[in-house]
Parts: structure tokens; C-alpha cells; sequence
């Protein structure tokens, strides 16, 4: 059994329901939902196409069978069902600019098992969730002392710094 650290987040369309069918889903698909955090409204970080809204988040601890790869396709998946269009599906992305859009759901692998992971569709632990407040809040409701595998601190430690 592997055990992931999941972070949930939207800000389009009714935010509350939205988390709480991704998380229906992931029990059904991914696994058993051992942990999960309040959930957090945070205002939008990076740089956006436009004036958005605030983004509710959610941490979720789960255990599951599938490999980091087949979870990440269940995420996708499950992203596109609740009505995600990803940056590179947008006709007006830009080239190798990273912006941001608003986002009905979506669903970041923050932590697979302590695997480090480094594929071209897949980057675990999330490169940047150690400079972000609204992936280390949630975190650090449920898994405080987790190390982080590639920085060596735990995940308050990390939040204290930010």
C-alpha cells in the first residue's frame, strides 16, 4: 500500500462542492482517504491571465494501490471530469511562459510514499509546494512532522521558514 499527499484547489463554479465531489472521486478511484485538512481560501499566487478569485484548498493523506503514475492519470482525469482545461489545451497558452488560469479543480501529487520522482509528467515532491503558504498550511494540519525527502525538514519546519 503507498501512501500520497494530495492538495486540492479551485477557484470557478460552486468551490466547496467541487472539493468535496474531487475527493468523492479520488475514494472511489485512488483509495481510502486516511487524512484531510480543513480547507483554506487562499488568494491567487503566480501570475495570472487576469483579475481571478480566491482559491479554497484542501490537503488529502491517501493510501492507495496504484503506482505515482496511474495516480497521476486518475488526478487528470478526474480534473477533466469536474471541467479542468489544462494550460496546454487553452488555444491562447503561451510558449514558454508559465501563466496561470483560473481552474474549476485541480489536483497536485505533493508526496508519493518518500519517492523522488523526476519525469517529464511527473515531479514528487511538487517542486514548489516549499514556497507556497497555501500548499504548507493545509499540510501542516495533517502531516507536520513528514519530512520533505529532497530538503530534509519537515513540513512545519518548512511552513515556519516560508
Amino acid at each position: 500500500m503507498h501512501k500520497a499527499v494530495l492538495l486540492l484547489g479551485g477557484n470557478q463554479g460552486d468551490r466547496h462542492s467541487l472539493l468535496q465531489r474531487a475527493t468523492e472521486l479520488i475514494r472511489q478511484r485512488v483509495g481510502a482517504v486516511a487524512l484531510s485538512s480543513s480547507v483554506y481560501e487562499t488568494e491567487p499566487w503566480g501570475d495570472f491571465d487576469r483579475k481571478v478569485a480566491n482559491f479554497l484548498n484542501q490537503a488529502l493523506k491517501v493510501e492507495t494501490t496504484l503506482s505515482s503514475q496511474e495516480l497521476l492519470q486518475q488526478a487528470l482525469d478526474i480534473e477533466k471530469e469536474l471541467g479542468r482545461i489544462r494550460n496546454a489545451d487553452r488555444p491562447e497558452a503561451d510558449c514558454g511562459k508559465r501563466v496561470y488560469h483560473s481552474r474549476p479543480i485541480d489536483i497536485d501529487i505533493i508526496f508519493y510514499d518518500d519517492e523522488c520522482i523526476d519525469t517529464p509528467a511527473l515531479v514528487v515532491p511538487h517542486p514548489r509546494m516549499h514556497q507556497r503558504r497555501f500548499v504548507l498550511d493545509p499540510l501542516c494540519e495533517i502531516i507536520p512532522h513528514y519530512r520533505h525527502p529532497l530538503l530534509g525538514k519537515t513540513v512545519a519546519e518548512l511552513l515556519s521558514e516560508l
